[in-house]
């Protein structure tokens, strides 16, 4: 079966998502769209000089809406990553500008007759993955953000330098927003088996500051080049190719949950459908109120995004 891949927005992490699904060889065929011409075409150029020197071959189409209809996932990574840089470090800086290119991208999105998969990236992503569902009129299981997929990889990144381990050995979730009311729900938290409450006793952890450095990772990263790439690129990646794969992997990635009311990070069944299943943590009293101020906070942001 042919796999193909849109990629919306070739920006920093755009690019690197398209050059990671070109040089591994993710999709047969690849649709890359952007409004400056004169880059995109300039990717593309480039991702096909470099096939040449790789196993695989890469279909590459070129702002081509109509080349969605048939797109297994579509990864959106509109936005102006100048406006991240503020004083506030804050991820709704940039909802001026991803709100009204949304506006004018889904629309395109839905004349397509596309029915596949949308995977956003975009910031705040929480909002821009809500105002995706409404506007193209895709299921809420067809619409999903990255999300915490990114800052549950920080949190594990800290908390394995901190031990001396493989992040691949730590297990758990950061959930809510993708942005500075989301919080790590150490309750989920396991490091080679154990929970991190035991460990973070017997080797006196500081899990707020873990906490904090997982929250905060992102910014570090763009206060020392101005942008992130690869990590949520990575996370895009791997989300497009757990839909395409049917992989029905559990994941913490931004999706609709009913008794909340909107779209937040919270681990949920991942396949060719979107959302299979909708997971049930056991969380404590105080990250069931972490987790509602989140919602809360991303609620009345989407409803400010959609009157403006």
């Amino acid at each position: 079966m042919t796999r193909k891949i849109a990629v919306i927005g070739m920006g920093n992490v755009g690019s690197t998502a398209a050059h990671y699904i070109v040089a591994c060889g993710f999709a047969d065929d690849l649709v890359l769209i952007d409004t400056r011409e004169k880059k995109v075409e300039a990717d593309a150029t480039d991702f096909e000089d470099a096939m040449s020197n790789l196993p695989y071959h890469t279909n590459i189409t070129v702002n081509d809406y109509s080349a969605l209809k048939d797109a297994d996932v579509i990864i959106s990574a509109l936005g102006n990553i100048k406006l991240q840089d503020n004083k506030n470090d804050d991820r709704f800086a940039e909802l001026p500008f991803t709100s009204e290119a949304v506006k004018s991208v889904a629309p395109r999105i839905k004349a397509s007759g596309f029915n596949g998969i949308i995977v956003d990236i975009s910031n705040p992503v929480d909002v821009i993955t809500s105002m995706y569902q409404q506007l193209t009129g895709l299921p809420k299981k067809h619409v999903i953000g990255t999300g915490t997929l990114l800052d549950s990889s920080r949190m594990k990144r800290a908390v394995a330098k901190e031990l001396g381990i493989d992040p691949r050995s730590v297990s758990g979730y950061n959930l809510g927003e993708h942005g500075n009311s989301q919080f790590t729900a150490w309750s989920t938290v396991r490091v080679l088996g154990h929970p991190i409450t035991e460990i973070a006793k017997q080797r006196g952890l500081d899990l707020n500051q873990l906490d904090k450095a997982a929250r905060e990772g992102g910014f570090n990263v763009f206060h020392g080049k101005k942008y992130t790439n690869y990590g949520v690129a990575t996370a895009a990646v791997r989300l497009a190719n757990t839909v395409i794969s049917d992989a029905r992997t559990q994941l913490a990635v931004s999706n609709y949950r009913e008794e909340l009311d909107t779209y937040l990070s919270y681990p949920a069944i991942v396949g060719r459908d979107g959302i299979l299943e909708k997971v049930q943590l056991d969380l404590t009293d105080e990250e069931k109120e972490k987790l509602q101020t989140s919602a809360n906070f991303i609620k009345t942001k989407f409803k400010e995004s959609m009157k403006s």
